[in-house]
């Protein structure tokens, strides 16, 4: 998988609604974030973890993806209990981003990395941002698994990887082959719908990651 030459994703306006949206909201939050949100860990991780785009008042707002929102605090729980994390919470005290917080063999992406209004985003927009994320699996040599949280990073990994996302079902802790090797693995998104009604606990979401830390060793 070639590696296409796409911009530094944080200086990206390539979708007009989106960075009209992130224009008005640092108008209204001048402190925040407000900007495309960058992948958080190394790139010479074995495990990537791709959500679907940042949250408002989270990653939007502090910078960092799942921090700052209620997803976060099912992820990073379940990444520090199974080694791929150095703590558990996402934010310091001051209310913003962890700095002790590190990712170990782990690295955290978004199929977008521009908060959508109505954290909606439409089919264009996920297909532009696919080549940030392309562009990113073809800078990880040593990448093994990919957990797609929700159906949107299915969709968008599959896209990534020249895949038919009509062949690769989605499942919760589904596993699906990839090529050069790699292995996806999905999960519902933990997202605080999910978790209120119950679709996602943090017992099944945490067997997701379980797997992993079983196939990674």
């Amino acid at each position: 998988m070639s590696a296409p030459q796409f911009l530094d994703p944080l200086a990206c306006t390539a979708c007009p609604r989106l960075a009209e949206h992130l224009a008005a909201i640092r108008r209204r939050d001048p402190d925040w974030h407000a900007l495309p949100v960058p992948a958080f860990g190394p790139l010479d991780a074995e495990l990537l973890v791709v959500g679907l785009g940042p949250g408002e008042r989270g990653a939007n707002r502090t910078g960092r993806p799942f921090t700052g929102d209620v997803a976060g605090e099912l992820l990073y729980p379940a990444l520090h209990r199974f080694g791929f994390a150095t703590a558990g919470e996402a934010l310091g005290a001051d209310g913003w981003a962890n700095p002790a917080l590190e990712l170990r063999n782990a690295r955290i992406t978004n199929a977008v990395r521009c908060l959508p209004p109505a954290n909606k985003p439409v089919t264009a927009e996920i297909r532009q941002c696919n080549g940030h994320l392309r562009a990113e699996l073809a800078t990880m040599p040593r990448l093994k698994v990919i957990v797609a949280l929700g159906t949107v990073a299915h969709q968008a990994v599959l896209w990534a990887h020249g895949l038919k996302p009509a062949a690769y079902k989605f499942g919760h802790d589904v596993r699906h082959d990839l090529p050069e090797g790699r292995l996806l693995v999905d999960s519902y998104h933990c997202s605080g719908y999910n978790w209120r009604t119950g679709r996602l606990t943090r017992d099944s979401f945490e067997a997701v990651f379980a797997g992993v830390r079983a196939i990674l060793g």
